[in-house]
């Protein structure tokens, strides 16, 4: 008898964008509508779960560590935050010594206007109980008080809730992540004025590119040497979860995917489940990343003073 061909979910994710990109100037626009509508149904299941997820996660995880968690905190946000700073700087220094030649062509970017986005058949709205700011903060006040007093109703709860996260994350979230990409891709392409926006800024994307492959490199490189671990084989067991925040341009929907990566690393559970969360929250380095190259390239075209001190008091 002939197995059953199990795809994991870097090859799902990788053909949904694949299939994206191809069926975006094929399909009809009633086709295309019916994805449209899912992705807006869906992204709203996101928003509502995302906020139960850090809480269900970061909480129990706080607590798991017990007495030594505040120092571990304190510890995440000062080393996201620094590295977050640093890539900023990073991106800053590249951009003024090579931007300049790469944008002397471009003239006039006025006729780049942002496309209009295919309408969905209908939309549901999901407020969420909180935001994710919000449930960092609960799961911080919650976590701490758990680790360093004795409440072991309060801890048997949110380890419960743990369960039914985890179990929501396995069913209706990571299965339906590749379908939710496929219609974002799909979006873009009929769109078509993407394509020329990719076309003024395509060298500026490639740069920033790049820096972010350079930035993986030296965090999984330092990651490595403290674990005795070869980073390239940590960064690979990653990939799914870069392809779906590629799709998604999420980091908060993105980590379930990362926390199953994680474990799959040799992360202790205690661990992934506390830094993912929370880090997908505070370690901004690649947003900063590209929100600074993106704010360079403008000033420039626009003539707008980007001095050294103007944009660190950006970055931070």
């Amino acid at each position: 008898m002939m197995k059953k061909i199990k795809l994991g979910l870097l090859p799902r994710v990788i053909i949904a964008i694949a299939l994206g990109i191809a069926l975006g100037n094929v399909l009809s626009l009633p086709v295309v509508r019916v994805f449209v509508t899912f992705n807006a149904v869906f992204s709203q299941f996101l928003n509502f779960v995302i906020p139960l997820i850090i809480i269900g996660l970061v909480t129990p995880a706080i607590a798991d560590i017990g007495k030594g968690a505040g120092k571990l905190l304190l510890a995440t946000v000062a080393i996201a935050y620094a590295d977050t700073v640093l890539t900023g700087v990073l991106s800053y220094g590249v951009g003024t010594s090579l931007f300049p030649s790469m944008i002397s062509s471009v003239s006039d970017f006025s006729s780049v206007v942002k496309p209009e986005g295919t309408a969905p058949y209908f939309e549901i709205t999901i407020p969420p109980m909180a935001d994710v700011m919000s449930a960092l903060v609960f799961s911080f006040l919650m976590g701490l008080c758990i680790a360093y007093s004795n409440t072991p109703t309060l801890k048997n709860a949110f380890m419960e809730l743990k369960e039914v996260i985890t179990k929501t994350i396995a069913v209706a979230v990571v299965p339906l992540l590749p379908l939710f990409i496929f219609g974002i891709f799909l979006d873009m392409t009929m769109k078509g004025d993407a394509m020329r926006i990719m076309t003024v800024f395509a060298k500026i994307i490639v740069v920033i590119f790049a820096l972010h492959i350079f930035v993986l490199l030296y965090q999984y490189v330092i990651a490595g040497a403290i674990v005795r671990r070869n980073p390239l084989r940590l960064l690979i067991n990653m990939l799914p979860a870069y392809f779906t925040a590629l799709g998604t341009s999420s980091s908060a929907a993105t980590i379930p995917v990362s926390l199953r990566q994680t474990l799959k690393n040799g992360v202790r559970n205690d661990i992934a489940s506390f830094v993912v969360p929370l880090c997908a929250t505070i370690h901004m380095s690649g947003s900063t990343l590209k929100i600074t190259a993106c704010a360079l390239t403008l000033c420039m075209l626009e003539g707008i003073p980007h001095s050294l001190p103007v944009f660190i008091h950006f970055i931070m």
